[in-house]
Order: C-alpha cells, then structure tokens, then sequence
C-alpha cells in the first residue's frame, strides 16, 4: 500500500501542510519537526510523488538530448562519453535526462518543436554545431534555455563549452613536421560542422608556417565514421604521390584510416603516421596505439550540464563560455625508431602529453 503524507501527519501528529513543508525543507519548520517528518518518513517507506511535484512546479525536471546521427547503429565512442557526462551530472542535481537520436536536418528539427511545444522537457543541450544551426535559432526564439557543446559563425550570445580544435589541429601538424613529415593528408569533418572549420585551419596554419605547400588534393572530406575513415584513407593512398602522415580530425576516422593502411601492408607508425582527435578509450587500445589530441569528453559533458541546470534554477553559471586548451598524446601511431625523408626520429612508446 502506497503511504502518504497523510499517513506520516497521522503517525507523527502533525498537520498534513506542516508534514509537506517539512520534506520540502521550508524555513519556517523547526529542525526538530524536519527531523521527526524525515525519519517517520522512511520508517514507513515514503516515496515522493514526483510527476505531481512537477506539475504543480510547472516543470519537468527534464533536460533533453538530442543526438545527430544518421542510420540505425550508435557506436560513437565520443557521444558515449559524453552522455555519461551529462546524465550523472543531471542525477546528481535531481533532473532526468531525455535522449533522442535523429538524423540533422528537417526531423532532428521537428523533434526540437514537439518536444518544446508539449513541454517535454525544461531546457536542451546541443551538440555538433553547425556554421548556421538552425536548432540554435529556433530555441532562442522559443525562449527555450539550452547551453551548448561547440560554437557557431554570427554572434555568440549562448553559453557554451568548446575545445580550441584550431590549437589542437595545430599541434598535430607541428608534431608530424618535426618529425620530418612533408606530405601531410588530411581527413576533415563534413564541412556544414563548426569544428571542421577550426581543425582544418590549425593543419593549414602549421603548414603555412612551415612554409609547406597547401595541397588540396591532400585535403579529404569524412563523415566522423570508421568507415568514412577507411574510404578516404583509400582514396589518399591511391594518390601518385600519396602522403607519408595522414591527420584524421576524430579518432574513429583514424581508426578506419589505420585499417586502410594495414590492409595494403603497411605498417602504421613506420611507413605511414596517422593521428586523431578526442582520445576516446579506443585510441589507447588500438594496434598500434593512436597518437591523439585529448579533451576531457565526459568532463566536457557534465560541464555543459552544470550551466543548463544552473540557468533552470534561476541562476547565472560561473562561468557562461569556455573554450579549452586541448593536449597532444602522442602515441606509437605516429612513428618509433623510423626514417622519414632520411631523418630518424624516435617516439616514445610510453603515452605521453605533447607541450
């Protein structure tokens, strides 16, 4: 049988609006009525009824998700840590956490209206930004409170957590110059993606500054997938002259882009170096073990959370845009005890920060 607050007002002697502001931690309830409420409470196996908590509130103590992704598998590593992120973070404030997967596009918006308009939730975190994010525009004239893994082109007047994709990026092409690399291939993001932009332009400002020719025959595009990954690393090394260090800008392309090497005898840190970026779990398992650029993705993820929720409760964040410095890992994907246009280098075999 479900025990109510008129059950603990009767047990306790108490009044029944003295017994619910008493569980609701009102200030105008002694310490020692709380106290008595509290433990004849559990005593008796109460259970708050949250659905009409919340609809007397008004609220549904609900932050939506809603994942980009296109076909029926979900197997992205990144978002896998990321929603940990969030979710742990949203229990630990009392708040559920709605996840969706929808492909970008006319239903990943329509999915953003429904659940606005039938009040499915109190506010949105968005990921993968676009240059132009249409999710953005239609929540800030909602008036719907969200905060934001990423950034976009235009006015920045959201909060937002972001890596510096471009300091990263730049890292990695420095690293692989240092070590003698000239044909240096990249496989970039779909362009429309905000971080494309900044983890292109990181490769080309390393380039630039080393005074190495920009080949956009080098320059491929990937869909963030294992497989993109493999199909462009076939197209690169099909090239007359194909390149000796292949920057993936995630992991799962660099992964696929291992394989592709592999699959045509090449062994992936002598012949070819190939690198990505987020070092998810995968990257320190993979054979060989991938060189990286590191971000905090369930760190990353709870923060994002914390400034939702802090805006759900009425309340500024600390700290309202961050922008990450990201950390180059560098690992054996990139090369051990191997010439490259006659120099020998040698790379640690231990995982070790780049600074």
């Amino acid at each position: 049988m479900t025990v109510t607050i008129k059950d603990i007002a009767r047990e306790t002697g108490k009044s029944i609006t003295t017994v619910s502001r008493a569980l609701h931690d009102y200030d105008d309830v002694s310490d020692s009525t709380k106290k008595l409420v509290r433990e004849t409470a559990a005593e008796m196996g109460y259970t708050p009824n949250l659905l009409a908590q919340r609809l007397q509130k008004q609220r549904t103590e609900t932050i939506g998700l809603i994942l980009p992704t296109f076909g029926p598998r979900f197997a992205d590593p990144f978002f896998s840590e990321f929603l940990a992120g969030v979710g742990n973070t949203a229990a630990r404030y009392g708040y559920d956490l709605l996840v969706s997967t929808k492909a970008p596009g006319k239903e990943e918006l329509a999915a953003y209206r429904q659940k606005v308009q039938g009040r499915q939730v109190d506010g949105f975190i968005v990921v993968r930004t676009r240059r132009h994010d249409p999710r953005i525009d239609y929540l800030r004239q909602a008036g719907v409170p969200f905060a934001v893994f990423g950034r976009v082109e235009g006015e920045l007047d959201f909060p937002f957590v972001d890596e510096d994709g471009v300091d990263g990026m730049r890292q990695v092409a420095e690293h692989l110059i240092a070590l003698g690399h000239r044909r240096i291939a990249c496989i970039a993001p779909p362009p429309e993606l905000m971080f494309a932009e900044y983890r292109l332009r990181g490769v080309k400002e390393a380039l630039t500054e080393a005074e190495l020719m920009i080949d956009e025959g080098y320059c491929a595009t990937g869909d963030l997938t294992q497989h993109g990954g493999y199909k462009q690393a076939n197209v690169l090394l099909d090239l007359p002259d194909p390149p000796s260090a292949i920057i993936a800008a995630n992991d799962l392309m660099a992964l696929g882009a291992m394989s592709a090497a592999q699959q045509r005898g090449l062994v992936v840190g002598r012949d070819i170096a190939i690198t990505g970026f987020d070092d998810t779990p995968l990257a320190e398992h993979a054979h060989p073990p991938l060189t990286t650029v590191h971000q905090p993705i369930y760190q990353i993820g709870s923060v994002v959370c914390e400034m939702l929720l802090e805006i759900l409760q009425g309340r500024e964040p600390d700290q309202r845009q961050v922008l990450l410095k990201p950390t180059l890992i560098v690992r054996q994907s990139c090369g051990a005890n191997h010439s490259v246009n006659g120099a020998t280098v040698s790379i640690p075999k231990k995982e070790a920060p780049y600074t």
